[in-house]
């Protein structure tokens, strides 16, 4: 099945819907990153360094997202969302195993939302956005139609995306001092903010 022949009413839907699911996809990560910094500056729940580095993959998903809806298609951005998806995988499943049996020294970081702590969350997460890239060229196949159909051509589309990717960059500039603050120029911890001296209180 292919949709290249399509008519261009096909065509147009099916980059609305695109772009679309990528505007939604930015939301949510957004939102994951918004609760997560909540979590850390109002409850005290320091992330460890395999935290840190889900959300660094969480951004990397966002850039290529944020790359797609600004620049235009391509499927470089494309790779840059499957590849940062499969880093997510693997860190998140690397800290899952690792605290999956709660003993000293190994127990997950912060609190349970829903009955799942961070690291499963970000392992659902990937597969997720996967699972989504893999339907999409199951079903539909490339994404040819895109090159001649830039968000642009939905200007409330555009707006959202451009909105969202505001927040998600101000998300990374306030993770990367945080970053810095908490680990200084040593290895990091989740015990204080070394450059400030502080260690919040047990919650």
């Amino acid at each position: 099945m292919s949709f290249d022949n399509a008519s261009p009413e096909t065509h147009r839907f099916l980059a609305w819907a695109n772009y679309a699911f990528l505007a939604a996809m930015l939301a949510v990560i957004a939102l994951i990153l918004i609760a997560a910094a909540v979590m850390q500056y109002a409850f005290g729940e320091l992330p460890c360094p395999l935290c840190l580095l889900q959300r660094v993959a969480m951004l990397g998903i966002c850039l290529g997202i944020l790359l797609q809806l600004r620049n235009g298609f391509s499927y470089q951005n494309t790779g840059i969302i499957i590849f940062s998806a499969l880093f997510l995988l693997i860190v998140a499943e690397r800290q899952t195993l690792l605290d999956i049996v709660p003993r000293p020294g190994h127990a997950y970081i912060g609190s349970a939302v829903f009955g799942l702590h961070m690291p499963v969350w970000s392992i659902i997460i990937a597969l997720c956005v996967l699972i989504a890239f893999a339907l999409k060229l199951a079903i539909i196949g490339g994404d040819h139609h895109l090159e001649t159909t830039p968000v642009s051509t939905f200007p409330r589309l555009a707006a959202i995306g451009t909105a969202v990717g505001a927040v998600v960059v101000a998300l990374a500039v306030v993770n990367f001092g945080s970053v810095i603050v908490q680990c200084g120029i040593n290895e990091c911890h989740t015990m204080g903010y070394q450059l400030l001296g502080y260690t919040p209180p047990a919650s």
